[in-house]
């Protein structure tokens, strides 16, 4: 029965663990070998529970951004301090992660159909579609909160509140329902370095020798209660690094060293 054990979705985990790890041993190198990855805050990840936590975090591929928050918090629950060093981390992966992602891309080819198996929760962007805006938004699908709901039960779930890799788009105000609705620890995180270094959808390199960052912020202080919708998507512009005073100091395309990465996480906004 065990070989054969689901989660919510029906996915059988044993075929999962396998996904992750031939995934995992395959993309290693682009994070650790080909370009580096910078990691701060691995210790927040040892310190979550183990269910109803919320990743926020600014999008810049399509898949190579959540393919690096498997490695790194699989490394950091098996007790790497800021690093993916040795990708054995990876032999016994956590399981019950999940990541939002738009339905069209993740039926786009093969590839991301078999990526979804991995943890992927789709949803349909009400905003856009067939890569374009739409003028008439459409209705939000009730399938597509239940299953974010049923995942955050489960375990944890990553989400890219603007929904787009361009920079410093507005934040959903979707994410911020989620959270009012659903009371998750969230966690913010800010990468950078992803879209130099590979394509748009994040599965060919571009450009070796790139420095890629990958900051985990303490949990977002929320009242669930007294909060307006309009303050936690602020809060969520502020804890990502995209609410636009951020224009102000330097834009993330211009991040090429560790000094210029140190320059923008010692900035505080004025807010």
């Amino acid at each position: 029965m065990g070989l054969f054990k689901r989660n919510p979705f029906g996915h059988i985990l044993f075929l999962k663990k396998w996904l992750i790890r031939f995934f995992g041993i395959a993309t290693h190198r682009r994070y650790r070998g080909f370009n580096e990855l910078h990691i701060e805050g691995s210790e927040i990840i040892k310190s979550l529970p183990d269910r109803n936590v919320l990743f926020i975090a600014n999008h810049q591929t399509y898949f190579a951004d959540v393919v690096a928050m498997f490695h790194v918090f699989n490394a950091s629950l098996k007790g790497r301090e800021d690093n993916i060093k040795n990708v054995l981390y990876l032999w016994n992966p956590k399981l019950n992660i999940y990541y939002v992602a738009a339905k069209e891309t993740m039926q786009a080819g093969l590839l991301p159909r078999i990526l979804s198996y991995a943890g992927a929760i789709t949803v349909e962007r009400t905003w856009r579609a067939k890569g374009k805006d739409v003028t008439e938004k459409r209705e939000v699908n009730p399938n597509d909160t239940e299953n974010i709901k049923v995942a955050l039960a489960d375990g944890w779930v990553i989400t890219f509140p603007q929904g787009t890799t361009k920079s410093f788009k507005p934040v959903r105000k979707g994410t911020a329902h989620i959270i009012k609705e659903h009371r998750p620890i969230v966690v913010p995180i800010v990468i950078d370095g992803f879209r130099r270094a590979f394509d748009k959808k994040g599965f060919r390199m571009k450009k070796k020798g790139i420095l890629q960052s990958f900051i985990i912020k303490e949990p977002l202080k929320i009242d669930y209660d007294n909060d307006t919708i309009e303050q936690i998507v602020e809060k969520v512009e502020y804890a990502i690094e995209q609410h636009p005073s951020f224009l102000k100091v330097i834009r993330t395309e211009e991040i090429e060293t560790q000094k210029d990465l140190n320059r923008l996480r010692q900035w505080k906004p004025n807010h």
